[in-house]
């Protein structure tokens, strides 16, 4: 063993010596062989194998987990890949629609009657302005309304209401000038614009009937047609969308410069012309609206056909609207009754009869036919509309007369078979293919639902409807030598590349044979004639002077709705007609409705004929018209 430390001594203050004090120990490192063994405790000794195991069983859930991460990774870098990059794409794309500019209408010698402009919409978030001013949010959107109140001749009012309806969206104003709308914003910066596409009318309710309108749909971002040919021609006028596909910047829809990924050209709509004049259309509409005004008709209708083609070079009803204020306009005014109401016709429609025993040889214009005052048709009495003895009428007295017994005396001989097969030929009962949207087909009675007294209806105009394009188209026939087309309004389309495609001209139905045609247009001038002798016609103030004219008055009882039975006081009062009478180059339907004193349509008729020989300089005739014989004593 190492030998132990000797305390020392050391002596106290006057020579004695003190205790000895013990001198700390180093310590001295033990050999190998001194250490040995120590002890542990019993617990840690019985603990180790689970530390161990623990141990074990951590480093396989490491190894497992790594392994499923690097699996993951595979996955993602391979098999995902393509899915994953898409979606990423998606998160940062955007496609967006780039609209087709819409086609134009325009008349038959290119004036434009529809086209587009760029525009721009107001729009503003009611709600920031109230977050951003606070307590003044109200003031202020009472200056806005305002000043856009100034600067646009908007109702301030209906502004006001807009930007206090506590909503984020609102469309101040759906349409305005680029200029415009640089105005409001330099001065209100809480105003929004959108890019936007503005139909233009420049004639206002000129043909709006017809043309109808178009406004912008926000959901499509594009202009859509509502009524009319916009609504009907939607697809041909509006073009096919192109799209963008282009990167946005996180968290809103702004475009990032240069990022475009993908693209397709929008195809821009095609233009369409119709057969309309637009002078000559404004023409008619103004002269139908003043007779009606005159007359207190509750409406009308009056087109002009050109005879040889059958294209409509007008179309008017006397209730229009403006198609850049849709909201201002009924449901009466949207519609077009010269193709969509169909009425009784009255004596108009006895050409069918005058014609359908021409062609067949049963009467000539000078056979004379002893005429009472009334005939009996099955259970039915058929009087004329005026009254009188037995007459001697010769079958153009019948017609200029309007003899309704002289004319039903005429059918009997002519025939059911033959008259319902001259209905077919006419195009009665069948719409005409006009090309405009909502046309009616009219009403004919199916010839084996026929009763009795059906045959004493149909030949004077009654039991049977027709429009006015019907009516006129009829009278195209007889002015056409014979041959009815059906009449048409669009006269071409004009492609984006400004190929002009004409629309198919119908094909001709010969109806009669030109002599027939002929022969019935010379006693058709007798209705026009006024002679002493009791020789005048229905329709003297249709005449015009230095022209020959060819028509028909008509006079067709309205149905009343309490005892649904035929008035006595309410009339559709109709004329249709030719002109000039020995080579006709226009036709003319005229429809009334229930004018309180049944005033006739023939000055309506004059009126309109006057203005399109002036303006189109039809050389007048130094002849003059022949006087028929009407009445043999």
């Amino acid at each position: 063993m190492a030998p132990t430390a000797t305390p020392t001594r050391r002596k106290a203050p006057g020579g004695r010596t003190s205790a000895p004090t013990a001198r700390p120990r180093t310590p001295q490192p033990r050999t190998p062989q001194q250490r040995g063994p120590r002890p542990r405790p019993a617990a840690a000794v019985a603990g180790r194998g689970n530390h161990h195991r623990r141990f074990v069983a951590g480093r396989w859930v490491l190894v497992f987990a790594l392994l499923v991460a690097a699996l993951k990774l595979v996955a993602i870098q391979t098999v995902q890949a393509g899915s994953l990059t898409e979606e990423a794409d998606k998160q940062r794309t955007t496609r967006v629609a780039v609209p087709a500019g819409r086609g134009d209408i325009l008349d038959r010698n290119d004036t434009p009657m529809a086209f587009s402009v760029e525009a721009k919409a107001l729009v503003a978030n009611p709600r920031k302005i109230d977050i951003d001013r606070g307590v003044g949010g109200h003031a202020r959107k009472v200056e806005i309304a305002a000043g856009m109140s100034a600067l646009l001749g908007a109702d301030e009012a209906a502004l006001r209401t807009a930007l206090d309806s506590n909503v984020g969206y609102v469309v101040l104003a759906p349409a305005v000038e680029p200029a415009q709308a640089r105005a409001v914003r330099e001065r209100f910066p809480e105003i929004a614009e959108e890019p936007r596409e503005a139909r233009r009318y420049p004639g206002g309710p000129l043909a709006a009937n017809v043309i109808g309108a178009a406004s912008w749909n926000r959901e499509e971002d594009k202009l859509h047609g509502l009524v009319g040919l916009e609504s009907s021609r939607d697809e041909l006028l509006g073009g096919i969308d192109g799209f963008r596909v282009v990167d946005t910047a996180e968290g809103s829809n702004t475009i990032i410069p240069g990022s475009t990924r993908a693209e397709q050209a929008a195809t821009p709509g095609s233009d369409l012309q119709l057969t309309l004049d637009a002078d000559l259309q404004y023409t008619v509409q103004r002269l139908l609206t003043g007779h009606v005004t005159r007359t207190g008709a509750n409406g009308g209708s009056a087109v002009v056909l050109d005879a040889k083609t059958g294209e409509v070079l007008a179309l008017a009803n006397d209730k229009s609207f403006d198609p850049s204020n849709l909201a201002t306009a009924n449901s009466a005014q949207l519609g077009n009754p010269a193709v969509s109401s169909p009425f009784e016709p009255g004596s108009v429609n006895k050409i069918v009869t005058m014609a359908a025993a021409l062609e067949n040889g049963i009467a000539r214009p000078d056979t004379v036919l002893t005429v009472p005052d009334n005939i009996r048709v099955a259970d039915r009495v058929i009087r004329d509309a005026w009254p009188h003895g037995v007459e001697h009428y010769t079958l153009t007295g019948v017609l200029a007369k309007s003899s309704n017994v002289g004319t039903l005396m005429t059918a009997q001989q002519v025939g059911q078979d033959r008259f319902a097969d001259m209905l077919t030929r006419f195009g009665l009962g069948e719409p005409t293919g006009a090309g405009l949207p909502g046309e009616s087909a009219g009403q004919v009675p199916p010839r084996d639902a026929w009763s009795g007294s059906t045959f004493g209806n149909l030949p004077i105009g009654q039991g049977l409807s027709m429009t006015v394009l019907q009516m006129a188209g009829m009278y195209q026939a007889i002015a056409n030598d014979g041959i009815r087309i059906s009449p048409r309004i669009i006269k071409s389309t004009v492609g984006p590349d400004g190929q002009r495609s004409d629309e198919a001209r119908p094909e001709g139905v010969r109806v009669v044979s030109k002599q027939t045609a002929v022969t019935l247009r010379d006693m058709l001038r007798a209705v026009t004639q006024k002679a002493p002798g009791g020789q005048s016609g229905t329709g003297p103030q249709a005449a015009v002077d230095g022209y020959q004219i060819a028509g028909k008055t008509g006079t067709g009882q309205q149905i009343d709705p309490g005892c649904r039975c035929y008035s006595g006081s309410k009339f559709w009062i109709t004329f249709a007609g030719m002109f000039p009478a020995a080579d006709p180059r226009y036709v003319i339907g005229i429809m009334l409705d229930a004018p309180p004193g049944g005033d006739s349509a023939a000055p309506l008729f004059h009126d309109i004929a006057a203005d399109l020989g002036q303006r189109n300089r039809i050389p007048v005739t130094t002849e003059p018209t022949p006087i028929a014989q009407l009445v043999v004593p």
